[in-house]
């Protein structure tokens, strides 16, 4: 799978986080970058898996010299255990083995703080601040370097209770791959209709990413207007073994 050196990962999910993502991020007007979209569906056969594929969009930023920039991959969310199997599938398929370089992964996600846990307590919120939390994989670029340095460290290993994003973090741990994902931290609202501080975060971190990747966020395409609830906690104990 062709993708840019810079590649901005989202999971297409119930909370339709990975659409809102995608449809704002736009070329900047200055920019001589334009829209490219394809679609793909990866078999997962040699998984054991034949009933399906690790399905997806991809919106790649290609400069007039048909250079791509900026690579916003979407992928379908899956329950487990397909969902690891489809991830590492993806996965493999970037990583690009005859390319000198493996492309930085950068992944938004926001979630209520039900979601977060740190030291086995729900991390409190101050729901007049935005928080932008930072995990960093693999070595650093100078993408990694720029955004982390824009966001906090959590000051002790945070468990994240989200099937994809924590089996995501599990597979780049293992792989190595250069990546930064950004958690938004919001309270229990995150779960009403219009939630004003679940929106607020997104498009702080939509224009942080966006400004660091060379691209422009537009708020007035962001189309996420009913967040709902991600939260499992305790339904799903194998998710531990990915915190």
């Amino acid at each position: 799978m062709k993708v840019a050196p810079k590649v901005i990962f989202l999971f297409k999910d119930q909370d339709g986080l990975g659409p809102a993502f995608a449809d704002a991020l736009q070329p900047d007007p200055s920019s001589n970058l334009r829209r490219l979209e394809e679609s793909f569906e990866l078999p997962l056969e040699r998984y054991g898996i034949g009933d399906r594929g690790a399905r997806g969009e991809v919106v790649h930023f290609v400069d007039d010299r048909g250079v791509y920039q900026v690579s916003v991959l979407q992928m379908q969310s899956y329950e487990p255990p397909v969902l690891a199997c489809a991830l590492n599938e993806v996965l493999a398929q970037i990583m690009d083995e005859t390319s000198e370089t493996v492309p930085t992964l950068l992944v938004p996600f926001i979630s209520s703080s039900s979601n977060l846990k740190w030291e086995k307590r729900s991390l409190p919120v101050d729901s007049r601040r935005i928080c932008l939390y930072r995990l960093q994989i693999g070595r650093e670029t100078d993408v990694t370097r720029a955004i982390t340095a824009q966001a906090q460290k959590p000051p002790s290993p945070m468990e994240i209770h989200y099937e994809p994003l924590a089996c995501f973090l599990h597979l780049v741990r293992v792989l190595k791959l250069p990546t930064v994902i950004l958690v938004g931290r919001v309270g229990e609202r995150f779960s009403e209709k219009g939630s004003t501080d679940a929106l607020e975060t997104l498009h702080t971190m939509g224009e942080l990413l966006a400004n660091n990747v060379g691209l422009c966020f537009s708020r007035d395409k962001v189309l996420w207007s009913n967040p709902s609830k991600t939260s499992r906690d305790g339904e799903e104990p194998w998710r531990a073994l990915y915190g």
